[in-house]
């Protein structure tokens, strides 16, 4: 065996072979950086752009030229921009960046394949073990996680560590990388041929525009039909079925018992770091809100032109006057949201704002986020926006997710633990 890191071994070159795989594209980063403005769509979970099923092709006979006639066990999958991947066999070692890729590989049953985070693995961990708390027996080990991302100001991803890593499958958008300062479409390329492939899609979090090099590969997705296109890479395709069923349920409950669109609240869906408030558009398009989207509420930002570089002061928040404020990655983070609560309760102005006024500012969700975190989230949201509906959002200090009695719960926490378990 060669002592070349950037010579697959013969193992790689059995487990994963790229057919007509694109190789990259540029995108906004997990995090805040990058994002771009926002607009509108519906809630469902088939509600995206239409962009076709997932791609599964179960075993065939082949004869490998000895006439023996063995079996073929590889199948594709397939997502833009990467395109379609073939398998021979399920990746044992996966390397992702986001919480979404991690959420997945949670779900299908192979968090013990996570080699890495793109940041602190300790954090991103603990954040989506936040929710996975209260689903029982699933409860994955963070420990030795590599973190990809070491800048501080910005971000900056070693290709020496993935050779490092040595990961079978990079469950990671290539428009992402090739984003990030030093890196090339040869360079993602290079990685896909001697360590693993790509695959992963990071626009489909607020529909930015890729770079033109690579508009024609692209494709939107809401977060279900990330979760259905990546369950065949895991043979999951039942656990998926499984999830999303929960979440159809559940979506069609919460659908059947809104109230009319004139009587919903208004919301701000906004940071607030150092006295400036950091808006999202609550019906944006892209899984970042996907969590919001379905509720159809009056989003306090209605004909703003809302960017990643937009920013608000007090004074233009309380001429915004929302009814309600979800404070984004409020669960198991570094922003305490009772901290903030108290910030805006003690500033002059910022305690005549009727979501401060009336105590309606909630911890809310991260924005990257898979199918078990979905389902927690628009739980979550439901009893925020509708406590006289859907039951009284408890009080958050911090900590994990709170515990909902069993008879207000908004999906069957126990199914989904079966699901991860492999129970399906």
């Amino acid at each position: 065996m060669s002592d070349d890191p950037s010579e697959p071994t013969p193992t790689r070159r059995r487990l994963l072979a790229t057919g007509t795989a694109v190789v990259g594209a540029t995108g906004p980063i997990a995090g805040c950086a990058g994002e771009t403005s926002d607009g509108v769509a519906g809630g469902s979970r088939d509600s995206a752009d239409e962009v076709g099923g997932s791609s599964a092709e179960g075993p065939t006979d082949i004869d490998d030229g000895d006439g023996s006639g063995e079996e073929d066990t590889t199948w594709t999958a397939s997502l833009a921009p990467v395109g379609e991947v073939t398998f021979e066999s399920i990746p044992e070692r996966v390397a992702v960046y986001d919480l979404l890729s991690a959420d997945l590989a949670v779900a299908y049953g192979h968090a013990d394949a996570i080699t890495s985070l793109g940041f602190d693995a300790a954090v991103g961990g603990e954040t989506l073990s936040a929710y996975y708390e209260r689903l029982d027996g699933v409860d994955p080990e963070w420990d030795g996680i590599a973190q990809l991302n070491a800048g501080n100001t910005g971000v900056s991803v070693d290709a020496e560590l993935l050779y490092e890593i040595d990961s079978d499958l990079h469950l990671i958008d290539p428009a992402l990388v090739t984003s990030f300062d030093g890196w090339t479409r040869d360079d993602v390329a290079e990685i896909a041929d001697a360590v693993g492939p790509w695959f992963g899609n990071s626009f489909s979090r607020r529909h930015g525009d890729p770079p033109a090099a690579w508009t024609d590969a692209y494709a939107y997705y809401t977060v279900w039909e990330v979760a259905e296109r990546v369950a065949p890479v895991f043979r999951a395709d039942a656990r998926y079925e499984a999830l999303a069923a929960v979440y159809d349920e559940m979506l069609a409950a919460i659908e059947a018992d809104l109230p009319p669109a004139e009587d919903r609240p208004t919301v701000a869906v906004t940071l607030l770091v150092d006295g400036t408030f950091y808006p999202t558009a609550a019906n944006a398009p892209g899984y970042a809100t996907a969590h919001v989207r379905p509720f159809g509420v009056v989003d306090a930002f209605a004909g703003e032109d809302v960017s990643f570089e937009t920013t608000y002061g007090y004074e233009a928040m309380l001429a915004f006057d929302p009814d309600v404020i979800l404070h984004p990655y409020g669960l198991a983070s570094h922003y305490s949201v009772p901290d903030v609560r108290d910030r805006l309760a003690e500033h002059p102005i910022g305690s005549a704002i009727t979501a401060v006024a009336e105590g309606r500012v909630y911890a809310s969700g991260v924005p990257m986020q898979g199918p078990i975190v979905t389902l927690f989230q628009t739980e979550m949201t439901a009893k925020q926006l509708f406590p006289e509906r859907f039951g009284e959002w408890p009080d958050y200090a911090g900590g994990p997710y709170p515990e909902i009695p069993a008879d207000e719960r908004l999906f069957d926490r126990e199914r989904v633990a079966e699901v991860v378990r492999g129970d399906v």
